[in-house]
């Protein structure tokens, strides 16, 4: 398989050739082969353990922070959960082949709508190794070649995880270049792969703001562009304040830098004034730094934890570090509506007691 450097249109014209191959594979191959994958990932894990940590030591090098860090990091239990994640996606229903629509015509003729693969798939993304076998079991089991295309900073667990996943793909019965790695290098690549019409069937980005407007810029294959992690937490003024204060501190400080981490914590005025002054000083127990409104940096005055005044920029932003926006709003509504504002449709949540007020939320609020 190809997960040496080299030219991206020559990668991507293996990739059809596997994708025309692939798509005629019988789900007991297509199975059994991803069974190999999840295999060797625990058969080889010292291999990914070295690339991984020269990664880790380029990170440190070049001041990435600990949350980023923390995203790049492999070790024998992710590894393990990589592993369990591809049989997981062997034991879910093989999705090529199955009729979703059908009748008959009046004269007689059968129609069918038919679930088939796409062709290449190249999937473009970020400082997380484990997308490298997330994204190529999926693609595998769906009967789709994958282009992958990671970033500089995990290079090195790229490479090992794409090369161990093609290996074992191959020996067990898929065809060669099924499974492709491009180096992840500077734009010029990336624009070069975001053209690719000829070969490439569909681009799916994981990745920030940056990623999907870098893309935006140069695309020519279709692009289905995942949600960045803009995540919110309302606290209802119905909500357990106990039950609260635990959803947002795993919310932010469990890994800070993955993409569901929260980055804003939205309260209501009428629990306000015994709540934030409460999440604010457990947040800095842990290292968490607050950016607040007006209102709440009124209440959280007298607090000991790091806070300081929010800018328009700031519920913006996807900090994926130990920072995280405070707002005081007067409703549900104002809470759904700036959720509306800013959001990234990736995932939100409400804690409240009400069940009207989960439904409203559940209702008003666009996320995955």
């Amino acid at each position: 398989m190809a997960t040496v450097i080299s030219p991206v249109a020559d990668i991507c014209r293996s990739a059809k050739r596997a994708a025309r191959a692939l798509a005629r594979v019988d789900t007991s191959t297509k199975n059994a082969a991803l069974e190999g994958v999840a295999a060797a990932l625990g058969e080889r894990v010292e291999e990914i353990l070295e690339a991984n940590a020269s990664d880790m030591q380029a990170g440190r090098e070049v001041g990435l922070s600990e949350a980023l860090l923390d995203r790049l990091l492999l070790d024998e239990g992710r590894i393990e959960g990589i592993a369990k994640a591809v049989r997981q996606i062997v034991a879910l229903g093989d999705p090529v082949g199955e009729v979703i629509d059908g009748h008959r015509l009046e004269n007689g003729l059968d129609v069918r709508k038919v679930r088939v693969p796409l062709g290449v798939v190249a999937v473009v993304y970020e400082a997380r190794p484990n997308v490298t076998i997330d994204a190529a079991a999926l693609c595998l089991k769906s009967g789709n070649a994958i282009v992958l295309r990671g970033s500089s900073s995990a290079l090195h667990s790229n490479a090992a995880l794409a090369r161990i996943a093609g290996e074992a793909a191959v020996a067990g019965g898929l065809p060669e270049g099924c499974v492709s790695l491009v180096a992840g290098g500077g734009r010029e690549e990336l624009a070069e792969l975001a053209t690719q019409k000829g070969t490439v069937d569909l681009i799916i980005p994981r990745g920030g703001e940056g990623l999907k407007a870098a893309l935006e810029e140069v695309a020519t294959v279709p692009v289905i562009y995942a949600a960045s992690g803009n995540c919110h937490v309302f606290v209802d003024a119905s909500a357990d304040l106990d039950q609260a204060e635990a959803i947002v501190l795993n919310a932010k400080v469990q890994r800070p830098g993955v993409c569901n981490a929260a980055e804003t914590l939205l309260v209501h005025e009428e629990i306000a004034a015994e709540f934030v002054p409460r999440i604010v000083q457990a947040l800095g127990d842990v290292g968490v730094e607050v950016r607040g409104d007006e209102r709440t940096l009124a209440l959280a005055k007298e607090s000991l934890g790091t806070i300081e005044a929010a800018t328009e920029e700031d519920w913006q932003t996807e900090y994926l570090a130990l920072t995280l926006a405070v707002k005081v709003l007067g409703s549900n509504e104002e809470a759904i509506e700036h959720i509306g504002r800013y959001g990234s449709g990736h995932s939100e949540a409400i804690v409240t007691r009400d069940t009207d007020s989960a439904r409203a939320f559940q209702l008003g609020v666009d996320a995955a």
